[in-house]
């Protein structure tokens, strides 16, 4: 009798998730593939191909991608906590590819979606913009049990959240959501690219399907553009078909950096994670500081969540000064670590004012309307010395 091996853990899963026992070329690290076409050595390889009896990348390389598809059997592994044939995923172009080509993959004319409200600013505005030229109907609600319930009908196909989300850094109760798609034959997706698969597992939950924008934390590096689908291999199958017709594949190269960035996704987390719960606790008690968000300060109204579903708060830390729009601006432009950018989940930290960057577009009142206050500082937390971005935040509230 074959002993059972033991699970493997999150930093084993992230260089080794997926692989196989000998690599092409008995290269140590996956072999970057830039081919377009694979060639067929005669009519019957071909035969056997089409009949699925033949185990070879495929014949272009819109359908698969020797590099691509490594990775994604490490991302999978990852996320399903060990290798399962019963969890595939499949990368794509950016986040929004994900998003977008899950939801049209998934969805038809006359069916109903829920989204929580603080989902991604652009999955608000695919749906407000695209789903409902195709005559899909939506409802976006609070990121709590009783809204979502209340916003249940008989054509809810999908109940769509994201957590922790941004940039209050919000977490639903995941199994509530969870139990109550199932009672109604909903299914669930959870935009988890804040958590990542060490911060939080949603498939071990019961969730239908994660994504993950890889361009942040997985990526980790600043330095590519990806998103990925995990779930049941039968669902991912589906969506990979309809990626062959909407087209946004993952780059080969992309893809290999991608797969090197994971390696140290778990030690990366773990500095994340550390760093930026002393850094929102360093805020919280800064008289300068009007309020802070993060799901791991007793203070945050998801802290109870927070606590039961995620394993450390993530790299973002949200924070208000009590002089607000002015006040944010002196700080911003004080700090010398941060870069002020877009983005978030990189081994450099980086801070910006949703006012003035992701929500300039909308006025003063489309903000309010949205939540978002004029005074919000975002910090992503990198993996610099703590103590340099502590003593660095302080030099610039002084200055303030």
């Amino acid at each position: 009798m074959t002993a059972r091996k033991p699970p493997l853990g999150p930093s084993t899963l992230s260089v080794h998730g997926g692989e196989p026992p000998v690599r092409a070329g008995r290269s140590i690290t996956e072999p970057l593939v830039l081919a377009s076409t694979y060639p067929f050595a005669d009519t019957a390889e071909l035969h056997a191909f089409m009949q699925g009896e033949l185990d070879r990348p495929e014949e272009y390389g819109r359908y698969g991608n020797p590099t691509v598809a490594a990775v994604e059997a490490r991302l999978a592994a990852l996320e399903a906590g060990g290798a399962d044939p019963a969890v595939a995923a499949v990368l794509m172009s950016s986040g929004m590819a994900a998003i977008t080509s899950t939801l049209l993959a998934m969805l038809r004319a006359g069916q109903h979606v829920i989204f929580t409200a603080d989902v991604y600013r652009k999955t608000r505005v695919f749906a407000r913009t695209y789903l409902s030229k195709f005559g899909v109907e939506f409802d976006f609600v609070e990121p709590n049990l009783g809204a979502i319930e209340a916003a249940v009908r008989e054509q809810t196909k999908i109940i769509f959240t994201e957590a922790p989300t941004n940039p209050y850094l919000r977490v639903v109760d995941l199994e509530g959501v969870v139990e109550l798609a199932r009672r109604a034959r909903i299914k669930t997706i959870i935009d988890a690219t804040f958590a990542t698969p060490i911060n939080m597992r949603p498939l071990a939950l019961g969730v239908d399907a994660v994504i993950h924008s890889t361009t942040k934390y997985l990526g980790g590096h600043n330095d590519l553009l990806g998103g990925v689908v995990i779930g049941k291999a039968g669902l991912i199958a589906a969506i990979r078909e309809q990626l062959g017709t909407l087209g946004g594949i993952c780059d080969p190269h992309n893809a290999y950096l991608l797969g090197r960035g994971l390696k140290t996704l778990a030690l990366r987390v773990e500095r994340h994670n550390h760093s930026a719960l002393a850094i929102a606790r360093m805020l919280e008690a800064h008289p300068k500081v009007a309020q802070v968000w993060y799901p791991m300060l007793e203070s945050h109204q998801d802290h109870a969540s927070a606590r039961q579903y995620l394993g450390g708060g993530g790299g973002v830390v949200s924070f208000e000064l009590s002089g607000g729009l002015a006040a944010g601006s002196r700080l911003v432009d004080a700090v010398t670590i941060p870069k002020i950018a877009p983005s978030l989940g990189g081994v450099e930290s980086l801070i910006e004012q949703p006012a003035l960057m992701s929500f300039y577009d909308q006025g003063p009142e489309g903000r309010a309307a949205l939540g978002i206050r004029e005074g919000l500082i975002r910090m992503s937390v990198g993996i610099e010395d703590l103590d340099d971005l502590r003593a660095d935040l302080l030099n610039a509230l002084d200055a303030c």
